[in-house]
């Protein structure tokens, strides 16, 4: 009876499954049959399911028995070393062995390739090889070769069986499956061979059996468990001298000083949380081999207990390529878990490191120690290791240690990024970089082995949201991590069979895995399209095939440069022309070819969102991919030496905090200067006939506790989007944020070292400061470090002034070869002669370089006269430059260029009004052009806005570190600049001396950068540029006693500034008190309580207040619930420039509390509702204020301040809600939300104020507040309430449901609203928009009323990112000033 005869009459029987098992062994054809069945059935009963089955007829009844099991899962393919492959990645994927069935001879041979995979990588798998019965071997019989321990030393276990006979009982093929499985699944786990020869008949001919033989299987057919069971113990008692090991392992774990965690290829999403564990325990440095699957993370929150800081160091590798990282990096204890690291100079720096403690944990006993250097070796899992390790208390180790690492790490990560965000080329490296940012959560990703996986390892990016105009870096360290599953075949790390790996650890996982390989290991498995095109039991799979056309990895590889050409094109790189796309066609799998980086974006957002399988090929080029490694790491390695340099050279202590802050900021100034100039600038249009002319900005000072100081200034241009009112609000705001507050010793490394600060140190988005004020706070820093450390601000930020120099050495050294080159500046008003009377006497004085305003006249022609007139007049020994500022339109820029075309411009810069049009000008009149107002408008990435501008005939960009925002987006853009080569233009924007002398310092490091950067091209520096620095000459008077001296050179032909001369500025730098106007030196809030009666009961109210009492303006500022007027400091502070700003802490918060009048009646406690409150304040302003004011509330507060406003007309003057509503409409959603706030006020009053907590700030609404870096501040400070019973009652009592809904009161409004919310705050713009639509009847003005999208923050607006708010806030009072609107 055949077998699929017999499951039918199971089926039709309706019999349970030990039923079926004995109907259908009974009624089995031959005994063949039964011992298929027999062996098939115990896998299903040991959880191998998946059956992996080649063709052939000697194997025919393990395929037709495993294909006609009910729990199976059956895959075929004509190639046995794909199918081989294809069971290895299934096993790596699911965590459980693959069965492999195959016929006999050759067939068993092509399993070999993948049995070595498994074995040197711990895969388990389960091979059946169908075999000729004995009599048929050595006997000249067909496809019969021997298959005894034909895989030798490479399985776990091997078992020939005898022929099926019926005088062997069953019972034995049973417990020979039950051992083959327990060594393939534990320690050391890997493939297990069982052979199986077969007689004839291979097909169901009934042949006669005794049952006899299935004697001793009654249970095993009762029930559905293996035959027999192996159970582990565990040895919980150790030996004396076993004890004494442990004893000495942890005493030297626990007196590691410069420990280093590595971990290496992880399995399990079990051994994957261990390992973070065991990190977060030790806190040492961790490098994670990208098949940890920690290596590429993704930032989850959901964990709060992986939110302390954990230091993983995933740039190790191209941080040793610098000689003094090597010398430095010497851990004295190094654990590694896992066996295998990808990195060669990391295991070259650990041989390099012996001898130090180096102690392995794996769970295999095999030793994996190629360098002879483990000094412990642990067999044991992770899970078990770092359970042990977490029972033990560990001292911190040195934070120098650390901190240096990770500012290695954080240093050489920027410089990849920027190198490959810069390569505007489709590289390989960037397919390394993108491919995990494109994988959704639950996918999982593939490495080829060769180049694929060693450029995932370098080059992968998982935790760093690196965004390069440097604006909210967050640091690795300040996230939590997820790990991303990773797999490849490192076992024997062959390019043989990884397609077929690959879709079998697709299937094993169940997840949609990614994957990566080359062209050569792609082609070498093409056989695993077949396999492929089985969509069966798993989701789609896309494969990116990098093809350079050969194996690029020789071209990386010494040989490179010692081999002919013609002979590595051969030998080594199998260079071929194959079609992959014609591949994919023939096997019907769709196929993606991309070119360029956006192919390579749309092709992977394709991928994945179609439900089928895609083959990405991505084109690439040996050469080119060997030129751009070679400069990959030529440039982090001159990072990283430079990083180790300036940071050797730092007075970092031993200890100092693992966020590298240090030297606390003890006080914070600025004083408001105007400085006369002896003419208007060029950027101003002047009106009238002034004699005078003024410079108005602020000079800031930072004081560092041990008395040091260091100035910055901030000096708005008036063209841009800055006025001194918004100016100085912020510099308010920074007196209070700054002051306290901690520098990190990164800062003179710029890189994003400032926007990490600024936001995780200050709490602010590094983008909401103003471009003026950020370089001035940037300014400021630097000098006092540079002053904290004794030397120039040049020689703080580069790397050549090494710690064995003194300041007077320096100095000498600077003196001798240290010039910045100066450019001139002309207005051009007057007649062409006058002007080029002016230039040839600027020549005269020593200026080589001069750059002419134009674009002032009514035609192009007569400014073409201009430079017409001045050529002829200097010569052409000297460089002219034209600036147009965008005063043309394109046919106008036209004009002017073919007129000058013959005058030898070095560039004009912004010819034309349109940015667009700047490339078909530089093609059209083939004038050189360079960049200046496209660069200062540049919002968000520079790097991906400037990629549109490579053009070569733009050469050069001009940069004001006061208009893009500090020196560190300039430092980033001059990079770019100088990357693409173009020159790098210092301009100043009419700053005094503190600042060009600064620029000045900053211009000799941007030129060292250059010469770096020369170098890694091994390329000759250009001649030096002439900087826009020549805006001294407009300085009749000036903020320092002693001004800056630039000194000409007539005989030289060249005006430059002396960088020593610059410095000795800074460092000795003092203010002619004479140009100030006044100081700020910070603003005392005053606290008072006021005691407000309210019908029986009265209200005691803390109150906060900040600037001149005075009832002209008045700010009162209602927070939200668990706030306190406490929150609103900085902002109150930033707000009071010019108006009275209060804050009230509102009943049932902090310290204000209500008091029941004791001549009253006892009865029920009132109830403090919105209007209640409403009403309390109302008579508190009464109190304070003779005029109106207005008010400022965000959430609970921004409703009780709009009842205000329609309740109390003659009290309010407008009102800014922020985060805030009217109220609900519908009375369901309004009885609901009463009892949901009800059950929050007595869990409140039940479980305490820290669990209310925790679950009131775990929904979506608060998840910008949660990525707040002083977000455990601002919870610290949700603690400070005096009453949780009155706590709870103003939940209760102001519960959104309980609030008299306001929607209709909204149409009578007329008072003037400002709506704020947060750009992530979905729930609220909707409800903003529609409060606006009410506000907004056809009676009232449009413009009354504004709604404003704050950037980059959710819910707590004013928390999250409140200088926009603060900045908000400050126009609307002007408009209520200016009275543009009625108030009636």
């Amino acid at each position: 009876m055949k077998i699929e005869s017999i499951i039918f009459l199971c089926y039709d029987l309706q019999l349970d499954r030990p039923s079926e098992i004995r109907c259908l062994l009974q009624y089995s054809a031959n005994i063949n049959a039964v011992w298929a069945s027999l062996i098939i059935e115990e896998c299903s009963r040991l959880g191998l399911t998946y059956f992996c089955i080649a063709p052939g007829s000697r194997s025919s009844p393990l395929a037709v028995a495993a294909s006609s099991h009910p729990r199976t899962t059956c895959i075929s393919c004509f190639d046995e070393r794909s199918l081989a492959f294809h069971a290895v990645g299934y096993a790596r994927g699911s965590y459980k062995p693959a069965v492999v069935i195959t016929s006999s001879g050759t067939a068993v041979s092509n399993l070999l390739p993948a049995v070595v995979e498994a074995s040197q990588d711990f895969v388990p798998l389960l091979l059946l090889t169908a075999d000729r019965p004995p009599e048929l071997q050595n006997a000249g019989a067909n496809q019969a070769i021997n298959q005894v321990n034909h895989f030798g030393s490479f399985v776990r276990s091997f078992f020939s069986l005898p022929a099926p006979t019926d005088h062997v009982p069953a019972r034995m093929v049973l417990t020979t499956v039950d051992s083959a499985v327990y060594f393939a699944t534990h320690a050391p786990s890997g493939p297990v061979h069982i052979n199986c020869p077969f007689r004839e008949p291979l097909e169901d001919s009934p042949r006669d059996w005794m049952l006899s033989c299935l004697k001793g299987l009654e249970i095993w057919m009762s029930r559905e468990d293996p035959f027999t069971k192996y159970v582990r113990t565990q040895h919980s008692h150790a030996s004396n001298s076993i004890q004494l090991q442990v004893e000495d392992l942890l005493n030297t774990i626990q007196c590691a000083n410069k420990g280093l965690l590595l971990i290496g290829a992880i399995h399990t999403e079990d051994e994957a949380w261990a390992a973070l564990l065991l990190a977060k325990h030790l806190s040492w440095p961790i490098v994670a081999d990208i098949l940890s699957g920690l290596r590429l993370k993704k930032v989850f929150t959901a964990f709060p207990q992986f939110t302390e800081k954990m230091l993983f160091i995933d740039h190790l590798d191209h941080a040793l390529l610098a000689d003094s990282v090597k010398l430095w990096a010497q851990p004295d204890v190094i654990i590694q878990i896992g066996s295998r690291i990808t990195s060669k100079r990391i295991s070259q720096m650990l041989e390099v490191c012996s001898p130090c403690t180096y102690i392995m944990v794996d769970k295999h006993p095999y030793r994996h120690d190629p360098s002879h250097i483990v000094t412990h070796r642990i067999q044991s899992t992770i899970i078990e290791f770092a359970d042990f390790l977490s029972k033990v208390q560990l001292p911190r180790i040195s934070c120098k240690w650390s901190g240096h690492m990770q500012a290695l790490n954080m240093m050489v990560a920027r410089e990849i990024e920027f190198q490959i965000h810069s390569e505007y080329s489709l590289t390989e490296p960037h397919v390394a970089q993108v491919i995990s940012e494109a994988l959704p959560s639950d996918a999982a990703l593939f490495f080829g082995n060769s180049m694929v996986i060693r450029d995932a390892d370098m080059y992968g990016r998982g935790w760093m949201n690196y965004t390069n105009d440097s604006t909210w870096i967050m640091s690795s360290w300040e996230l939590s991590c997820l790990g991303i599953r990773a797999s490849g075949n490192r076992g024997a790390s062959g390019i043989d069979g990884l397609l077929s790996t690959a879709i079998g650890f697709a299937a094993g996982s169940y997840k949609r895995v990614f994957c990566v390989m080359g062209d050569i290991s792609f082609l070498h498995d093409t056989n695993g399209l077949a396999i492929l095109k089985q969509r069966a039991w798993r989701k789609p799979l896309v494969i990116l095939v990098i093809n350079n056309h050969g194996g690029a990895i020789f071209s990386l590889l010494p040989i490179a440069k010692k081999t002919d050409p013609s002979v590595l094109n051969r030998y080594f790189y199998t260079s071929h022309n194959m079609s992959i796309g014609k591949l994919c066609e023939a096997h019907s799998v769709n196929h993606l070819q991309v070119r360029t980086k956006t192919d390579l974006q749309r092709a992977l957002s394709i991928s994945q969102q179609l439900e089928a399988d895609f083959i990405i090929e991505v084109e690439s080029c040996i050469e080119d991919n060997a030129t751009f490694h070679s400069t990959l790491k030529r440039t982090a390695r001159l990072a990283a030496h430079n990083t180790l340099n300036i940071l050797s050279r730092l007075s970092v202590p031993d200890h100092s905090s693992s966020d590298f802050l240090f030297g606390e900021i003890h006080k914070v100034e600025y004083s408001v200067y105007r400085i006369q100039l002896s003419a208007p600038p060029t950027s101003t249009r002047i009106s009238g006939n002034p004699s005078r002319f003024y410079k108005d900005g602020f000079i800031l000072a930072i004081y560092l506790e041990d008395g040091c100081v260091g100035f910055g200034e901030v000096a708005p241009l008036e063209i841009h989007k800055e006025n001194l009112q918004d100016v100085e609000e912020q510099l308010r705001f920074l007196v209070h944020m700054i002051q306290g507050a901690k520098l990190s010793y990164l800062l003179p490394l710029l890189s994003g070292s400032f926007s990490s600060w600024i936001w995780g140190c200050l709490g602010i988005p590094p983008h909401s400061l103003f471009p003026s004020v950020r370089c001035g706070m940037e300014m400021a820093v630097l000098n006092v470090l540079a002053v904290k450390e004794g030397c120039s601000l040049a020689g703080l930020l580069h790397h050549e002034c090494s710690t064995s120099k003194s300041q007077f050495d320096e100095e000498k050294e600077l003196s001798v070869s240290s010039k910045v080159h100066i450019c001139a500046l002309i207005d051009s008003y007057a007649i062409p002669e006058e002007v080029a009377e002016v230039a040839d006497k600027l020549v005269k004085e020593g200026f080589s370089t001069i750059k002419i305003k134009v674009g002032r006249r009514p035609y192009p022609s007569e400014d073409a006269a201009v430079i017409q007139e001045i050529r002829k007049k200097v010569g052409y020994r000297v460089k002219l430059r034209a600036d147009a500022n965008r005063s043309w339109t394109y046919e106008q820029a036209i004009q002017f260029g073919f007129s000058v075309q013959l005058c030898d411009l070095q560039y004009i810069e912004e010819p034309v009004n349109s940015e667009d049009d700047i490339i078909k000008f530089c093609e059209e009149t083939g004038l050189r052009v360079a960049l200046d107002e496209t660069i200062d408008n540049i919002q968000g990435d520079p790097l991906s806005r400037l990629a549109r501008f490579m053009h070569p005939g733009i050469v050069a960009l001009v940069i004001k570190p006061s208009v893009v925002g500090g020196f560190e987006k300039a430092a980033l853009i001059a990079k770019w600049a100088q990357k693409q080569e173009k020159m790098a233009v210092l301009s100043s924007a009419y700053e005094s001396s503190l600042s060009l002398a600064a620029y000045i310092q900053f211009a000799y490091y941007i030129e060292q950068e250059n010469a770096d950067i020369c170098k890694v091209k091994n390329k000759e520096p250009g001649e030096p540029v002439a900087h826009g620095l020549g805006t001294y000459r407009w300085l009749k008077e000036d903020v320092t006693t002693e001004s800056l001296m630039i000194i000409g050179h007539p005989y030289k032909e060249v005006i430059d500034a002396s960088v020593k001369d610059a410095a000795r500025l800074l460092l000795n730098f003092k203010i002619d008190p004479k140009i100030i106007q006044r100081t700020y030196i910070g603003e005392h809030v005053r606290r008072y309580q006021m005691t407000v009666d309210y019908k029986d009961f009265a209200c005691s109210l803390d109150v906060l207040e900040v600037g001149k009492v005075t009832d002209n303006s008045v700010l009162i500022f209602l927070h939200g619930f668990l706030g306190s007027g406490e929150d609103w400091i900085p902002v109150m502070k930033a707000c009071s420039t010019s108006v009275r700003c209060i804050s009230v802490t509102l009943p049932g918060h902090g310290g204000s509390q209500i008091e029941r009048h004791t001549n009253k009646e006892s009865g029920q406690e009132p109830r403090m509702s919105v209007e209640v409150i409403a009403d309390i304040l109302a008579k508190l302003i009464h109190n304070i204020s003779s005029s109106r004011v207005v008010l400022v509330g965000y959430s609970m507060g921004a409703r009780i301040a709009l009842c205000m406003a329609l309740r109390c007309d003659n009290l309010v003057n407008g009102v800014v809600i922020i985060s805030g509503s009217p109220g609900l409409k519908d009375v369901r959603v309004r009885r609901r939300r009463i009892a949901q706030d009800d059950t929050r006020a007595q869990s409140l009053r039940v479980h305490g104020l820290q669990l209310f907590l925790n679950t009131w700030y775990s929904g979506e609404l608060w998840n910008g507040l949660k990525a707040h870096p002083h977000f455990k501040q601002i919870l610290s400070s949700r603690m400070q309430h005096n009453s949780m019973d009155a706590l709870a009652n103003a939940l209760s009592d102001l519960s959104v449901g309980r609030q008299l809904s306001l929607w209709e009161d909204l149409k009578k409004n007329k008072k003037p609203l400002l709506f704020l919310h947060g750009e992530k705050d979905k729930k609220f713009k909707e409800i903003h928009r529609q409060m606006l639509f009410e506000v907004n009847g056809d009676n009232q003005s449009k413009d009354m009323h504004e709604m404003i999208e704050v950037p980059d923050c959710g819910h707590a607006v004013h928390l999250e990112n409140p200088l926009p708010v603060i900045s908000a806030i400050s126009k609307f009072l002007t408009k209520l000033d200016d009275k543009k609107f009625s108030l009636d």
